[in-house]
């Protein structure tokens, strides 16, 4: 099994969808997506410019 790095803005984001009451499965499919967007990235996605969210949904 592959362990994640857990950074602030994960956990923070994972905190806040627990309190919106996302269930575990959710929760799951929105990190994987914000995952994938950093990887589309190749940095953090918190620093993206307006730019790279418009290139990402052209990619997607």
């Amino acid at each position: 099994m592959v362990s994640e790095r857990t950074t602030p803005l994960r956990e923070r984001m994972i905190e806040d969808m627990r309190i919106r009451g996302l269930g575990h499965q959710s929760q799951r499919s929105h990190i994987r997506a914000v995952k994938d967007f950093a990887a589309f990235l190749g940095h953090s996605p918190d620093t993206a410019t307006r730019e790279e969210l418009r290139a990402y949904q052209l990619h997607m």
